[in-house]
């Protein structure tokens, strides 16, 4: 059973953020971070080139403030870097949280080709008994 306290409106903020756990391994706070449609926007964004904040906000239509709450959860997953200059906050892609998304992604893989591998055998071992 769930019991909520506070208004409606306290419960969506509430389910609509997660809250972030102390010692979340990488691999979360990147699939947390992409699982985002604003936020893999702008990684699309930052994908042909580095983009100060205000064009990201203006371009995509959201405010200045849901970019930077963007930016800084994926900068946290090591997917972006900023730096300022003048006024000017830039942001560009980070290459370390995407090779930590492909060392993840690549080992499940293997794992997946291992069985199937293994079922090819024993499925090509059977058509032989029968032929």
């Amino acid at each position: 059973m769930i019991c909520w306290s506070g208004s409606p409106a306290r419960w969506k903020a509430n389910m609509a953020r997660p809250r972030r756990q102390t010692g979340a391994e990488p691999i979360d706070l990147l699939l947390h971070a992409l699982g985002d449609p604003s936020r893999r926007r702008l990684v699309e964004m930052l994908g042909t080139r580095p983009h100060a904040v205000t064009a990201m906000a203006d371009s995509l239509g959201i405010t200045l403030t849901a970019v930077g709450q963007h930016i800084r959860l994926l900068e946290q997953a090591g997917l972006v870097t900023t730096s300022k200059l003048g006024r000017v906050r830039s942001c560009q892609l980070d290459q370390s949280g995407f090779k930590t998304l492909q060392q993840w992604l690549a080992a499940r893989r293997s794992t997946w080709e291992r069985r199937l591998d293994t079922l090819g055998t024993m499925i090509g071992g059977e058509d032989e008994k029968e032929g």
